[in-house]
């Protein structure tokens, strides 16, 4: 059963870093585009982050650039988001998504599997 899982979310002061993880299970992940989206309360889902197959490329919503990274091991079948210089708008829940041999982009509608989420709040 395919099953993607979010880890690393919790509360953290402005300023702070978080490294989330999503981990997946039944399937390759070599075969599947990974991205990083999340939704705050009352707004709409926004993408955040994605990488290709490989990991040789990368994209990041302007939003998070310069502060977030986007990696991938596929060996341990886990992708990760280092989230530095954190700010009280990163706080949402995020949700990592898989899209079988696709690409790297930003729009969720793209994706066919989803995670369950994870809580990222930035307060002091």
């Amino acid at each position: 059963q395919l099953q993607l899982v979010e880890s690393g979310g919790g509360l953290v002061q402005p300023g702070g870093s978080l490294r989330l993880s999503c981990a997946v299970s039944g399937f390759t992940l070599d075969s599947y585009a990974i991205g990083w989206f999340r939704q705050a309360p009352g707004k709409e889902r926004e993408g955040v982050s994605c990488v290709s197959r490989s990991g040789a490329s990368t994209n990041y919503a302007d939003s998070v650039k310069g502060r977030f990274t986007i990696s991938r091991d596929n060996a341990k079948n886990t992708v990760y988001l280092q989230m530095n210089s954190l700010k009280p708008e990163d706080t949402a829940v995020y949700y990592c998504a898989a899209q079988f041999f696709g690409t790297c982009v930003l729009s969720g509608g793209r994706y066919n599997y989803w995670g369950q989420g994870t809580q990222v709040t930035v307060s002091s």
